[in-house]
């Protein structure tokens, strides 16, 4: 069965045909190293880290290239490493922000399930290679100098011969829709509206670097630069596939394959170009104003959304329900379906190896046989709620659990972690069984079935009643 993936540059789903089968290669932006990554953040990180598996499962784990780049230089940075470390120089501070920011990345989507991929390299470690790029650029005629700045010219692009893609093709937009619909900063310098950054001069106390075509001044990259500098050192001139979320086509996407196809000469950067839909929580987009920013971690071990802590397994089953393309409403209700889910999956497994329960991931046996129905599924440009419907007619523990493997839900992770649930606080449900009882009490069944949702969630059966003296009374046990 061949693998068929949707392409934003083409808007078709088409056979996935790799450069080299004995090297598929993958680039997904990856994050910026200031804070902690937010569920939307998560994404991309499931949704691709679905396609790598896959990958290796057709072409074989030694033929497949992931890279997912670390950005580590840009203003927010700055100003973390400022507030946060005052006292320090500013490069110190700058690295002690993003190592430590790189660390609590890993560690959050560690747990959603998520493979490490191949190669994660910064952006400070590639400045030869944009470099390089800016120069060819300029030598082009692709880009030029301006006030210790070099800047690309679209309309220098779109100017050239046919062999380069045209300028907006990614977005599907014309230069005047971009001009009219795009926030671009506006300088005297700049030749043109569109004109965007590859190099800049550095504030006093900022990172810097000597800076290329001529320039005296030091200065660093724009960000756009940065991708296709590291995609082109681990990857080259022409790859399989670029990922990222659905916000970064436009500018950033545009303009790496923009800098890419004329530093090479080439009609394309990667053959597919992959997006993820956007994420909203609560029927909102995400914001802090709102109150409704959450991050990954805070979804692992606070209360802050449910008022409950979610297992990786089910935020990872959360995400995998909704196909990759669409838009996801992320809710309470939806968390709470994905764990009912995951718990009549566990059922389905009758005879549960508990030996392998503690057993880290990456070391259970890596060759998986899964149905080919769940594959066929996954080879249809990752249509993972296929996949979950045709689970229905799986027979057998090991096919189960390696259909699930397969999209990274580790079944026996999460029976590990229900059995630990085992021992729950009694005080905390106590008291959520004292605040059910009150709102039954009060005739406020709409509070009362919320109530009773949280506690099956967490695993807790309930038994409504009465005591010795005939008022209501609720007892509980852990769900079997």
């Amino acid at each position: 069965m061949e693998l068929r993936l949707y392409d934003t540059l083409t808007k078709e789903k088409r056979a996935f045909r790799p450069l080299n089968p004995g090297n598929v290669r993958m680039y997904v932006c990856g994050p910026t190293a200031y804070d902690f990554a937010h569920i939307g953040n998560a994404r991309p990180a499931i949704v691709f880290d679905v396609l790598f598996r896959l990958l290796r499962h057709r072409y074989g784990d030694e033929h497949v290239t992931y890279v997912r780049n670390i950005t580590d230089v840009d203003d927010k940075i700055n100003d973390r490493a400022a507030r946060d470390f005052p006292t320090l120089p500013l490069n110190e501070a700058i690295r002690k922000v993003t190592e430590q920011t790189e660390r609590q990345y890993h560690d959050d989507v560690d747990a959603l399930g998520c493979l490490r991929p191949t190669v994660e390299p910064r952006a400070t470690e590639h400045i030869a290679e944009m470099r390089f790029l800016i120069e060819r650029l300029v030598q082009g005629g692709f880009a030029y100098v301006a006030e210790d700045h070099v800047l690309f010219s679209p309309q220098a692009m779109n100017a050239a011969d046919s062999v380069l893609p045209r300028y907006g093709a990614l977005a599907n937009r014309s230069l005047d829709e971009m001009i009219a619909g795009a926030r671009v900063d506006v300088a005297p310098y700049k030749r043109d509206t569109t004109d965007f950054v590859l190099w800049k001069p550095s504030k006093p106390g900022e990172p810097s670097w000597p800076s290329p075509s001529g320039i005296k001044a030091e200065g660093r990259p724009g960000w756009h630069i940065e991708c296709s500098a590291m995609s082109w050192k681990h990857l080259g001139e022409q790859f399989d596939i670029h990922g990222g979320g659905i916000d970064l086509v436009f500018p950033h996407h545009e303009n790496e394959l923009a800098q890419t196809c004329c530093a090479f000469h080439t009609n394309r950067m990667a053959n597919f170009w992959m997006h993820n839909g956007f994420l909203q929580v609560e029927g909102e987009k995400m914001s802090k104003s709102l109150g409704n920013f959450v991050t990954i971690n805070e979804l692992l071990t606070t209360k802050k959304l449910g008022g409950r802590k979610w297992p990786g397994e089910v935020l990872r089953m959360n995400m995998l329900r909704t196909h990759y393309r669409q838009p996801i409403d992320w809710t309470v209700r939806s968390l709470e379906e994905s764990e009912t889910i995951l718990r009549k999956f566990c059922g389905r497994i009758k005879q549960f190896d508990y030996a392998r329960t503690g057993m880290p991931t990456n070391e259970r046996p890596r060759q998986l046989y899964p149905a080919p129905e769940i594959v066929a599924a996954l080879s249809d440009d990752l249509n993972t709620p296929l996949m979950f419907s045709q689970l229905n007619g799986l027979y057998g523990d090991s096919a189960f659990d390696q259909a699930l493997l397969l999209v990274g839900i580790d079944v026996l992770s999460y029976a590990k972690w229900l059995r630990e649930l085992e021992q729950p606080a009694s005080s905390e449900i106590d008291t959520l069984i004292s605040e059910r009882l009150a709102a039954r009490a009060r005739k406020d069944f709409k509070e009362s079935d919320r109530i009773r949702d949280q506690l099956a969630a967490m695993g807790i059966v309930l038994k409504d009643g009465k005591d010795a003296d005939g008022k209501p009374a609720t007892t509980w046990e852990i769900a079997r």
